[in-house]
């Protein structure tokens, strides 16, 4: 199985935050027209995750609504780690951390890919956690929840970045698994 370290993220985002007292600027599409200021990261209290079955037996969608009454920032790529595994998901395409703006009562969407239940390699766990940020501790999800009641089959996993639909989620998803 390959994961990549969650640790790298978490604390380039920490020491951001600690150097700056905030995350950098809104990135160019997702916020909205004309924004500069800057965003404190979304406190995980004011969050909401949720995760469902993705219409395939190896994908799981997740979302993310900001439940707080102020913009805030969480990371453009969903922290998506497996019981008992190092490591998390890897972004396709293939991307770096950086923030993306959830106003008020806003959603995002991303879509998550696993192993194929049929495939012999990886590992299979009970669950899999979704944090919108990697400073956050994240919701578990069993795996039965996301439909895969007979456990998350891991081999490099795959996440999208956050989208504005659960529809372009999954042609992200799609598009970058051909």
């Amino acid at each position: 199985m390959r994961l990549r370290s969650a640790l790298a993220p978490a604390l380039s985002v920490t020491a951001a935050l600690t150097l700056t007292g905030t995350v950098a600027p809104a990135t160019a599409g997702a916020a909205p027209a004309g924004t500069a200021s800057r965003l404190g990261t979304c406190q995980e209290k004011a969050l909401e995750v949720h995760a469902e079955p993705g219409g395939q037996r190896n994908v799981a969608r997740i979302s993310v609504t900001n439940n707080g009454g102020r913009d805030c920032v969480v990371d453009r790529v969903p922290t998506i780690t497996f019981r008992g595994l190092d490591g998390s998901a890897e972004a396709v395409p293939p991307a770096g951390s950086g923030p993306y703006v959830l106003a008020g009562g806003e959603r995002a969407y991303a879509a998550v890919r696993t192993a194929d239940p049929a495939a012999g390699e990886g590992h299979v766990v009970g669950s899999l956690s979704v944090a919108a940020d990697p400073s956050h501790l994240g919701v578990t999800f069993r795996g039965a929840t996301v439909g895969m009641p007979e456990g998350v089959h891991v081999w490099e996993p795959v996440t999208t970045l956050w989208q504005e639909s659960r529809a372009a989620a999954d042609s992200a998803l799609a598009d970058a698994l051909g």
